[in-house]
């Protein structure tokens, strides 16, 4: 009898974890056109500190450089550009004009509003990433140039790669409008969703592959929902895109309904969704879809939902794309809130101690004349980031990619004709960095080759010995630093996460039962209750990971988002089954109850406030009609056509 391998704690399980995919070559290329080709400008014209700051600039802007829309690559490269600007502008006149001590308490400062900020989502956390970096940068690397030159610079940097980005056109991309491919390939990732949850009702899987449609909605309503000059969209093509993702929603509700039902659903309701991703890909009409069997009440919705969506994709006429709507006021709540002080403090906390340490150690001159400190808090900036794994698994691949990182760069410092070589060691470098996102540790191991080249080019002498000792101190802080007890209860955010969720699906179940048969307003409140539980349950299994200590004070959470979830499935069955019947089946009327009630037994275990049950009444809710005739394809109402021979519905 053999025995299994004993498992691995979770911290380690998730420090060993590496993301996978294809090759991203077209980020590749960008990062390969960026820093160095910027670098190798600024050598030639007598000015390689200048070079120096863009290329920082064009490398932080080349790792939020990730897949998606160009749009939305705006606000993920270029808001960050801005704040890492302002950073570096702030940064530079401290460090020129404040005394140690006062310097310090300015950079903790800025620690806790940057920590505030990086609450407000994943922009908001590179936001303030990049601002604590140029903050660090420019108060802890003399460059003879003044601040506003060095920001300028920065800025040139990572416009530059935005500019490659939104100008350069991606592999496969020529087949329709180039500048809608990252659009595309989202919106066509939502039915292909959509056909593997069909594929995997009945199953144990279909609880992963409804998680994957959540994601693959939340990613085409980000790609399509991204900054614009006009309102509405100005192109056909964009009308489309938006048209084919709005004829989803129904698709993925009837999809929902199915793989809640529990039974299997035959091959062919899976076809049509497939037709469908592919038509989006390929910029054709739907065409032909195989018509599914009408036998339930999930069925008939899946069925007439495909007729609709192959109506929308013919004329194209747009579609709201139900997003979140949210107040003005709800980033300064979140800011201000629970989430923005926990997470405030601690970066403030690391960022204050790290400089003080890097200063101390500075003008006690530990490495003999060298006069750049900012490695220490940068270092402490990316440690102290939880999106970037638990708090141990970041230390241990921070660590092991500096020593790496640090080793290389000796090894090719010592063999590259300089500036000559160093330049080029910086475009290789920001051509791998697309592909070292993957692991924490390979991105610290390509970032460190590419930093200590850039600073050898402006003058600094090669340090990668102090750097690794730099490296491993900032490490021993944040340990510290993160398992030190702070005001107010550990795992206040990942509660006040389950709030927002909690508080989403009633708003959701409220609606629906209010049999208002306003389906817009259902399809918008069911993607924010799906959406708010997918960062809840991202942001649990994260802080699971940490160490002992830390991971017990989200115990029992888990559990509730899983029930919420369930919850908010039950829901839009319920909602299709009312489309259908205009009644609630017995069996979602005691699913809905016991639901809530385990969920109001289980929230005072977590000290979790979440709303009141809600009654649910067994027979007609509201005064629910059967649904009007379905459209046809040319726009007129119309019975639905009798398939054809095989199944197929023109």
């Amino acid at each position: 009898m053999s025995r299994s391998a004993p498992a691995l704690p979770p911290w380690l399980a998730h420090a060993l974890r590496t993301q996978r995919g294809p090759v991203p070559w077209s980020a590749v290329v960008r990062g390969a056109l960026a820093a160095g080709p910027l670098l190798a400008g600024a050598v030639l014209l007598g000015r390689p500190t200048l070079g120096v700051a863009a290329a920082i600039g064009a490398m932080l802007a080349g790792i939020n450089d990730r897949p998606g829309s160009r749009r939305a690559s705006v606000g993920r490269i270029g808001t960050p550009a801005l704040a890492g600007a302002a950073g570096l502008a702030v940064g530079t006149s401290a460090g020129d004009h404040a005394p140690a001590v006062l310097l310090t308490l300015l950079l903790t400062g800025l620690g806790l509003v940057a920590g505030g900020i990086s609450a407000l989502g994943p922009v908001g956390s590179s936001i303030g990433t990049q601002l604590l970096v140029g903050a660090a940068v420019g108060a802890g690397m003399p460059l003879p140039e003044p601040g506003w030159q060095r920001a300028l610079a920065f800025l040139a940097g990572a416009g530059w790669l935005l500019v490659l980005r939104l100008a350069l056109p991606t592999p496969g991309s020529l087949a329709g409008d180039f500048r809608f491919d990252g659009e595309r390939d989202a919106v066509a990732g939502v039915y292909e969703a959509i056909a593997a949850l069909l594929g995997a009702a009945g199953s144990k899987a279909a609880t992963v592959r409804r998680a994957a449609l959540t994601a693959a909605l939340d990613q085409a309503q980000d790609a399509l929902a991204g900054p614009r000059l006009r309102r509405y969209a100005s192109s056909a093509a964009e009308r489309r895109l938006h048209a084919q993702y709005a004829a989803a929603l129904p698709l993925a509700e009837a999809a929902t309904a199915l793989a809640w039902a529990g039974e299997p659903v035959p091959a062919r309701a899976c076809e049509g969704p497939r037709r469908l991703a592919a038509a989006v890909r390929d910029g054709t009409r739907a065409g032909r879809l195989p018509a599914p069997s009408r036998t339930a009440p999930a069925l008939r919705a899946l069925d007439d939902a495909l007729l609709r969506a192959a109506a929308a994709f013919d004329r194209a006429e747009g579609g709201d794309l139900h997003g979140r709507r949210r107040s003005r006021a709800a980033p300064v709540r979140t800011l201000l809130g629970v989430r923005g002080r926990e997470y405030g403090m601690r970066v403030a906390l690391c960022f204050g101690v790290s400089a003080a340490i890097a200063q101390a150690l500075h003008h006690a001159r530990w490495y003999g004349q060298h006069e750049h400190w900012y490695w220490l808090p940068a270092t402490a900036v990316f440690l102290v980031k939880p999106d970037l794994g638990p708090l141990a698994s970041r230390v241990l691949c921070r660590a092991a990619g500096t020593v790496l990182g640090a080793l290389l760069f000796a090894g090719f410092a010592a063999v590259l004709p300089r500036p000559e070589g160093l330049i080029a060691l910086v475009a290789v470098s920001g051509a791998l960095i697309p592909v070292a996102t993957r692991h924490f540790a390979a991105q610290t191991a390509v970032v460190t080759v590419l930093v200590l080249a850039l600073v050898m080019v402006g003058g600094e002498p090669e340090v990668s010995a102090v750097r690794i000792g730099e490296t491993l101190l900032a490490c021993a802080v944040v340990l510290v630093v993160g398992h030190l007890p702070m005001p107010g209860q550990r795992g206040d955010g990942i509660r006040a996460r389950l709030a927002e969720a909690g508080a989403a699906a009633h708003a959701y179940l409220a609606h629906v039962l209010g049999g208002t048969g306003d389906r817009a307003t259902r399809w918008a409140l069911r993607r924010e209750a799906y959406r708010t539980l997918a960062e809840a349950r991202t942001a649990i299994a994260l802080a699971s990971a940490e160490l002992p200590p830390l991971a017990r004070h989200t115990d029992g959470t888990d559990e509730i988002a899983a029930l919420l979830e369930e919850l908010v499935d039950t829901v839009t069955a319920c909602a299709v089954h009312l489309d259908d019947t205009g009644r609630i089946g017995p069996r979602h009327t005691e699913r809905l109850a016991g639901l809530q009630d385990e969920l109001a037994r289980r929230r005072d275990r977590v000290g979790l406030r979440l709303p009141e049950p809600l009654g649910v009444a067994r027979g007609t809710v509201g005064a629910r009609a059967r649904p009007a005739p379905r459209p046809g394809r040319d726009g007129e109402t119309a019975v639905r056509p009798a398939p054809d021979r095989d199944g197929v519905v023109r």
